[in-house]
């Protein structure tokens, strides 16, 4: 329901829309010079200190204009009513497929024509390039520069690129920039500035090296509820000098990676779930002492050692292969190592790394080459950088949950923009199974039913090993599909965009593809539309909102279903063990489907883990305040702690 505020907000924005669509067509008797003249003359005007609120609605009419004549698109009513939310510190939540690409180009071409930079902060590479590559002919029709930063992207494109008028790239690299240059100018001030160059790989900035960036401005988030809320806590980190590993460094994990198994819960170890920490008992401690240890580990003491089988342990029960994270071959070097699979996004982390020794504790644990922390030259959370932004916005499928807490840490006022055509999204009943093994059985035969009626089908999985397993039940039963995972990242965009074409079976974990539409293919319209199976409830409840919004975009008909077992990992999670071993029982007692009113039951742990969440990031988020606080300026770091 919307707030007396919010509704009129609406109001007020339907009248801006208003005037904006009495200009349009005095607009479209302008030639292109003309179109530009009267850009520059806005322009202008927001360099003579014109209000962005003011300059919107002038603004606003002319990107319509250059996208209809440029890529022959016409921004509808409600993309301007996203658009307008945008400009006052605003998170426009736009449902799945509502044109959110052309929405940016709005507020962009607005911030950017006070010439400071306006910068927009993707989930990975290739939305940052497509998106750009997509608009660029918008801006240029209006005068504009445009760049994009991407992860391989040169020091001399990249500051050609934070020199343009507008500047696409990833919230991670642009984040990475920003520390690059305080540690530029850092040390540029202080004595030891060869010191902090050698340890970050910086250039001597006795060079005449200059920052990459300017004083940050304007910065547009999409998918802002995964960047702003899931990664709010994450260090950006730029990690010192790494060294060669200790023998005995290598050795503590390597032994408390072989000697895990011998400890057994409740007897050797109590295993805290909700706070991601194992505790070794008396009995553990003792064994611990009674192990032949190797003579690399004799100058080591026992309380390391017993904090190496302690998060040896915890690494063995909680983070597991091809769910948490993956062991990825090196192109450079003939070994492998360990990449983080992000849990709301089913893509790898680039370049993050678990803190306290948990990474190299997973390392030990799969065999692979112990790494150095190298310690850190500098960080900052990914919260504390869009906090330095003076104008700071927002867009997302699924913000609604979160706007109390995008309020309360962003000052963002989440507003909830109509579909352009209501939504026909047909939700079928749920089905409850005692057992998983009888919940992937039921998914096999719900995309055989619907695979023989044409109808294409997109199955929702938690994690990549239930995305792997699932795709072997369907080969077995002769159905033809594509995986979306993080094995398969490369083909993301290609497998996700031919999810609509008729017949098509894909098999997804949960926010794989997000940024990318899926279109209906050839008479898929007349047959239902795309249908969505979502085969396990996440902690989130807006992630299964963005796997369900990937049905029925613009209007078009689709459907979507739950369908659960009492086996899964939520009501682990939320309940703890001993009353999941209970469900489980149960499930696997009956064996068969279950009431509906069961549901309930998810429900509640969905909520219940949420809260918990929340609570982990505030305390989270208030260690880094406090930390900062004692901090070096600029975002470095006194204490050199492991990188996060």
């Amino acid at each position: 329901m919307l707030s007396v505020i919010q509704r009129l907000s609406e109001r007020r924005n339907r009248r801006i829309v208003a005037r904006i669509n009495a200009a349009e067509e005095a607009l479209q008797a302008l030639s292109d010079a003309e179109l530009r003249s009267a850009s520059l003359a806005l322009r202008y005007r927001a360099r003579s200190g014109e209000a962005p609120r003011k300059l919107a609605p002038d603004a606003f009419a002319l990107v319509r204009e250059a996208a209809r004549r440029a890529v022959g698109m016409r921004h509808f009513d409600v993309q301007l009513m996203g658009g307008l939310a945008l400009v006052s510190r605003g998170l426009a939540e736009m449902q799945t497929g509502e044109g959110k690409t052309l929405t940016a180009t709005l507020p962009m071409y607005l911030f950017a024509l006070y010439g400071k930079g306006a910068h927009l902060a993707t989930v990975n590479d290739y939305l940052a390039h497509r998106d750009l590559e997509l608009m660029q002919p918008v801006y240029a029709a209006l005068g504009l520069t445009t760049g994009v930063i991407e992860s391989g992207t040169e020091p001399p494109e990249r500051r050609k690129a934070y020199v343009a008028d507008i500047t696409y790239g990833t919230g991670k690299e642009f984040g990475f920039d920003y520390l690059r240059d305080r540690l530029l100018l850092r040390g540029q001030d202080d004595a030891g500035s060869d010191l902090v160059g050698r340890l970050a790989g910086e250039p001597d900035p006795r060079r005449g090296d200059k920052p990459l960036q300017r004083s940050p401005f304007f910065m547009l988030v999409d998918e802002a509820d995964s960047v702003l809320i899931d990664d709010a806590g994450t260090p950006l980190i730029i990690a010192g000098a790494a060294g060669e590993v200790p023998a005995a460094t290598t050795g503590r994990y390597e032994f408390a990676a072989t000697q895990a198994g011998l400890f057994r819960e409740e007897e050797h170890y109590e295993l805290r779930r909700a706070e991601q920490r194992v505790e070794l008992t008396f009995a553990g401690r003792e064994l611990v002492r009674n192990l032949p240890f190797p003579a690399v580990l004799s100058g080591v003491g026992l309380v390391t050692l017993y904090e190496d089988v302690e998060r040896a342990i915890l690494v063995g029960r909680l983070y597991a292969r091809d769910r948490n994270y993956v062991v990825r071959p090196s192109e450079q070097k003939h070994e492998s190592s360990i990449q983080i699979v992000d849990e709301f996004t089913g893509r790898i982390a680039e370049g993050r790394k678990w803190r306290s020794g948990l990474h190299q504790a997973i390392e030990a644990k799969e065999c692979v080459t112990i790494t150095d922390d190298g310690g850190q030259a500098a960080r900052i959370t990914v919260q504390e950088f869009f906090l330095r932004y003076k104008h700071l916005a927002g867009m997302s499928g699924t913000a609604a949950g979160s706007a109390s807490e995008l309020k309360r840490i962003y000052n963002l006022r989440t507003r909830q923009i109509p579909t352009n055509r209501p939504p026909i999204r047909k939700r079928l009943p749920t089905q409850i199974f005692g057992t998983a093994e009888a919940r992937w059985q039921a998914v096999v035969a719900e995309v055989q039913t619907l695979h023989a009626a044409g109808r294409p089908v997109l199955v929702g999985t938690r994690s990549i090993d239930q995305s792997e397993r699932l795709s072997q039940m369907l080969a077995a039963a002769g159905l033809e599909h594509e995986v979306l995972n993080a094995h398969h990242e490369a083909r993301e965009a290609e497998i996700i965009a031919r999810a609509g074409e008729r017949g098509r079976i894909t098999v997804a974990t949960n926010m794989a593809g997000r940024g990318t539409d899926i279109r209906l293919g050839d008479g898929v319209h007349a047959l239902g539309g795309l249908h969505v199976v979502v085969t396990e409830m996440h902690e989130a409840a807006r992630i299964d909102r963005q796997l369900v919004g990937r049905s029925g975009r613009q209007g078009d008909p689709g459907s979507y279903r739950y369908l659960l077992s009492l086996e899964d990992d939520l009501l682990l999670e939320a309940f703890g063990p001993k009353r999941a071993a209970r469900l489980k029982q149960l499930g696997m007692s009956r064996g068969d489907e279950f009431p509906a009113s069961y549901e309930r039951l998810f429900r509640r742990a969905q909520r219940k883990v949420e809260r918990r969440r929340f609570r982990r990031r505030k305390q989270l988020l208030a260690f880094e305040k406090h930390r900062n606080r004692s901090a070096l300026p600029l975002g470095l770091d006194p204490h050199l702690d492991l990188p996060g």
